[in-house]
């Protein structure tokens, strides 16, 4: 197995992400690429070549003789290399945490907690031998037996996103595998160094040649995946215009699709709630990786009798922040992506500030220790906002947050329940008869009680509505194994002679 550094000092030979196919590292052989850049210091990390359709066809005919082979073994011998690579992750967390950073640009912390949370869905991939188990009755009717056995489907594909390249995966493949199917891998081509890493470990950890793959590449590469006659379903996480095509693109193909699409997500704060908490879980759900994570609650909607000193104490927690670069021991949060993104932004707090909303924190000017040449912006908050607003409304994907002033626990609801997303929600309170109503009438698909960031374990799936999420069942947990199979049921009888 071949090492690819990082970054070699010398632009013409920095790193090129490779292809996984059939067990081998192989160069994509598209036209075109996208560059990789450290984000924290603008540098060339190195660049992602896109593979072409030959390259998918390979991907997926490798996949699919694989998957014969792979879907007969016993399940219990299908979760080994799960366990072997359980442990390799745990052995390599560190290293690539590093790698993730310097590619993405969230902090270390961040990073191995985004790692952990991966490995939580290797360990419960792991006990596949009982969750696919679908049920057994005897006497079902007169005489007849009745048995549900789940089966594996066959090459199933994953688009990922950049935000968490080390864990969003993980979502995927391993209960994929588990359950007998083979797996293609897309990751973003913003941050594709985190899933050679990745691979390096898959294939250590004893996979047959074939039934994981990696192929990189931008959205030709995509569409020819979702369009390819042997990919039988496929999953994405991103944002919610291009879920939507993935949806429907893979639904007019005939495949299984799980879509995650973007997020607008809000916390309520209570008049009852205890403030110097729900301040600082509210800043840290809405400045942690930098804001760009669809589990972030962008929004607090707080009852006008609390909204003032809450707003203070939000302003207080956010300015303390420290920024910078993400591998230094001290920062708290890291910069934006890329160039791009980081204009992109600076542009939506621009237009907060046109809009009439009161800036009460103004992430615009760079601080003189952080280098000219990274992609900063750091915490901002925006008071007296309607919700209304371009900056309440959008998906931002960055370190903004809007303060929106509420009448009372009615017109806080209404505020969330308006918006066109629908995938986390929070709310903080002490009132019991509060949190039973957020329970039952927010539309949301995670919702949290006294919690910044609602983040299901893996055993849960993780939820998403409207348009936070296109199809019928979520990642994670039970879900993924009724997604990666199909059941067949035997109907049995045996008379007597």
């Amino acid at each position: 197995m071949s090492e690819t550094p990082l970054s070699t000092g010398d632009e013409t030979e920095a790193a090129r992400a490779q292809n996984y196919v059939g067990g081998e590292w192989r160069d994509p052989a598209g036209e075109g690429e996208q560059e990789v850049v450290d984000s924290a210091t603008g540098e060339r990390v190195g660049v992602t070549p896109f593979s072409d359709a030959a390259d998918v066809d390979e991907a997926v005919a490798r996949a699919n003789e694989a998957f014969e082979d792979w879907s007969a073994r016993p399940v219990e011998e299908r979760i080994q290399p799960l366990f072997e690579l359980k442990r390799l992750l745990e052995e390599h967390q560190d290293d690539l945490a590093e790698v993730l950073v310097e590619e993405h640009g969230k902090t270390f912390a961040e990073a191995k907690g985004e790692l952990r949370r991966g490995i939580e869905n290797v360990e419960v991939a792991c006990g596949m031998p009982t969750m696919l188990q679908a049920g057994h009755l005897p006497n079902a009717a007169p005489d007849i037996d009745e048995t549900a056995v789940r089966q594996p489907l066959g090459v199933f594909t994953a688009v990922t996103p950049f935000n968490f390249p080390g864990m969003i995966p993980l979502w995927f493949l391993p209960y994929a595998v588990a359950s007998g199917n083979a797996f293609v891998l897309k990751p973003s081509e913003r941050t594709p160094f985190t899933a050679r890493k990745l691979f390096e470990l898959i294939d250590e950890a004893g996979f047959p040649d074939g039934v994981v793959n990696l192929v990189n590449g931008g959205p030709d590469t995509v569409n020819a995946l979702l369009a390819h006659d042997d990919v039988v379903g496929a999953s994405f996480v991103g944002s919610t215009p291009v879920a939507k095509h993935v949806y429907e693109t893979a639904a007019k193909h005939g495949k299984r699709v799980q879509a995650q699409g973007g997020a607008k997500n809000h916390i309520l704060v209570s008049e009852s709630a205890d403030l110097d908490f729900a301040a600082e879980q509210t800043v840290s759900s809405a400045f942690a990786n930098s804001g760009q994570r669809c589990l972030a609650n962008p929004v607090a909607v707080v009852h006008g009798d609390v909204y003032e000193e809450f707003a203070d104490r939000v302003v207080d927690e956010a300015e303390s922040l420290t920024v910078g670069a993400g591998l230094d021991e001290d920062t708290e949060m890291g910069p934006l992506v890329t160039a791009d993104h980081e204009a992109t932004v600076r542009e939506y707090v621009e237009t907060g500030v046109e809009e009439g909303a009161t800036l009460l924190l103004d992430g615009r000017e760079r601080d003189a220790d952080l280098p000219e040449e990274g992609h900063y912006l750091t915490p901002t908050v925006f008071g007296d906002v309607d919700p209304e607003m371009t900056i309440a409304r959008d998906e931002i994907f960055g370190p903004v947050l809007a303060l929106i002033r509420a009448e009372d626990f009615d017109d806080a609801l209404s505020v969330l329940n308006r918006s066109e997303y629908g995938n986390a929600a929070s709310v903080f309170t002490e009132r019991g008869a509060e949190a039973k109503r957020f329970r039952h009438e927010a539309e949301a698909g995670n919702l949290g009680v006294n919690v910044g960031t609602a983040a299901p374990m893996a055993f849960f799936h993780f939820g998403g509505r409207k348009a936070s999420f296109f199809g019928d069942l979520h990642a994670q947990g039970d879900d993924m194994v009724r997604f990666y199979t199909d059941e067949t049921v035997y109907i049995e009888r045996w008379p007597e002679e």
